[in-house]
Parts: structure tokens; sequence; C-alpha cells
């Protein structure tokens, strides 16, 4: 089994990633977005991506629900990989917001 730390090559076919972010500001606000992808999603060029779905946390009197896919497997070293994300939450209060950024790293160099 390998640990957190451990080096990992290749690709790790049962693991997924974490993510905490904040939206961007529209209407004078942010929210918080607290995430944990779907195991991952095999792609014909022998990387992966992740799905994930959600609520961003309430705020100003509402909250955003979002539907996304990530973006390829990012090596970072030590046998570790992330994922870049870019997506808009859902419209509510006559607005959206932007949440973009990079997941927590994950076992597998692939």
């Amino acid at each position: 089994m390998a640990g957190k730390d451990d080096f990992v090559q290749g690709f790790v076919p049962n693991h997924n990633h974490g993510s905490v972010d904040y939206t961007s500001v529209s209407d004078g606000h942010v929210h918080q977005c607290l995430d944990v992808t779907s195991p991952p999603i095999q792609t014909q060029d022998g990387s992966h991506i992740h799905y994930t779905e959600g609520y961003v946390v309430y705020e100003d009197g509402h909250s955003h629900r979002y539907q996304a896919y990530s973006g390829p497997a990012i090596p970072v070293g030590n046998g570790m990989h992330v994922h870049y994300y870019d997506f808009y939450t859902s419209e509510n209060d006559g607005h959206r917001h932007r949440v973009r950024g990079v997941d927590h790293p994950a076992p597998g160099n692939k």
C-alpha cells in the first residue's frame, strides 16, 4: 500500500482529489468551494480526468450548484499529480461565479 508521501510510478486506478477554493467575486461577494472529485476517468491519450458536482457554501442568502470535469493529469514530481479546473457555477440571485485552480496532489505520476 502506498502512503501519501510515497513515490508512485504510473496510473493509480482508484483515487480522487480534494480542493478548497473561493469563487470569483460577483454581486459583491464570494463563496467557498469545498470539493472531492469522482474516481478517475481514463482518456484515449493515456491520461485521465475527474468529474465533480456539488454546491458552493451558502453565502449572501443563496448558494450555487456546479457540474464540471477537470483537465488531464499534470505530474508535479515525487510521484504525484494534480488537475487544473475552470468552470462556472449555476446562476442564482441574478449572477454566477467562476471557480478555477488546481486540486490537491494525489498518488501516481500519470
